[in-house]
């Protein structure tokens, strides 16, 4: 691994304005993502997770948007950066799969035909050259008779069979950074188990970065290195996978494993919902909902991420347990793998994690 992060971004602040005001959709968002490492971010619906993703290559239309702070990748800033330079970057070195993959695919253009097309955008190769590349990779995420299906449409694929074509398109030009937003989402059990073990095969054989975005805290569980959980455009808490699910410092992180289906355990919904994001509340943004939140989290600015024992990891809140029962991230990825294993019983899947990509405590 690289002393240096492969992605840097620090301070990263999006707005838009709209008819209601102004929405802080980013406020002051700071992580770094390592080469071969997966980070995952977290949080509900409406945190600012996909503005994050979309931002780092200036996807994110500007106007509205207003973009500040700093995104750095292989040491180049990228906000700074000219539009010819980021098209170079764009599904060449940092490539995106989107949350739903019948949107990333052109309806009348047969799969091949676009695959061959992002191929050569980034590649000086022949047609000829890129028809070959393209069944290839149709072939290596998956795709049954890839030959025959390059020159199908996107209608006559089923949707995990889009998203494995979605896959291939990004990993077409062999990027460095995959940005994977809900990739799983619409997806059965299976065929998320399917294309959960594919993105880490991928991501081992060509020692990729990957930048999940997910609500699904067991997905997190089996595919994460490290953890970013964001509330309402602000960091909460970030630091490694067993430092989030074994000894959560937040309050908000709390909250999510305990909304998590377990067995032998009730889960409990989180009351309240998200601030309006053109009105956020002072102090923590979470303190509304908060069991814990006292005056202290009610005043002032949000609280700063400060450190706890572990490396790299830090918490944004004046009040903070560490007194939690471990092994939470062991119980998710078990019951993960067991539904997964009773559903896809009988079937020739793989499983969601083998031996070999299994993390375990006394691996970090």
């Amino acid at each position: 691994m690289s002393p240096d992060p492969l992605l840097s971004v620090d301070d990263l602040r999006v707005t838009f304005d709209t008819d209601r005001g102004v929405v802080h959709a980013l406020d002051g968002v700071s992580f770094d993502v390592n080469r071969g490492e997966t980070v995952c971010l977290v949080g509900e619906s409406g945190s600012g997770k996909t503005v994050a993703c979309e931002s780092l290559t200036r996807l994110v239309p500007s106007p509205p948007a207003r973009i500040s702070g700093t995104v750095r990748f292989d040491g180049r800033d990228l906000l700074s950066a000219g539009t010819k330079t980021l098209n170079s970057i764009r599904g060449g070195r940092i490539a995106y799969v989107f949350q739903n993959p019948q949107d990333s695919l052109d309806p009348v253009y047969t799969v091949g035909r676009q695959l061959v097309e992002a191929i050569r955008l980034h590649r000086d190769v022949s047609r000829d050259a890129a028809r070959r590349r393209a069944i290839e990779l149709l072939d290596r995420v998956g795709i049954p008779n890839p030959a025959e299906r390059f020159d199908e449409y996107p209608h006559e694929f089923s949707g995990g069979m889009k998203q494995r074509v979605v896959i291939a398109m990004a990993l077409s030009c062999e990027p460095d950074l995959l940005v994977a937003d809900e990739p799983t989402t619409a997806l059965d059990v299976t065929t998320q188990s399917g294309i959960l073990h594919l993105l880490k095969t991928l991501q081992a054989e060509r020692d990729m970065a990957v930048l999940f975005v997910t609500h699904d805290l067991g997905v997190v569980a089996q595919v994460a290195d490290r953890v970013v959980v964001l509330y309402a455009g602000k960091v909460m808490e970030r630091g490694d996978v067993f430092d989030i699910f074994d000894r959560p410092a937040h309050p908000y992180t709390d909250a999510l494993l305990d909304s998590v289906p377990r067995r032998g355990r009730t889960p409990k919904p989180i009351g309240g919902s998200l601030p309006d994001p053109t009105d956020p509340p002072d102090g923590c943004r979470f303190h509304p909902r908060c069991p814990h939140a006292t005056d202290d989290c009610r005043e002032g600015p949000q609280p700063p991420l400060q450190a706890l024992e572990g490396d790299g990891h830090r918490v944004s809140c004046v009040y903070y347990d560490d007194d939690h029962d471990a092994g939470n991230v062991n119980e998710l990825r078990a019951t993960a793998e067991t539904t997964t294993a009773t559903t896809m019983e009988g079937t020739d899947e793989p499983s969601v994690r083998d031996e070999s990509t299994t993390i375990r405590g006394d691996e970090r």
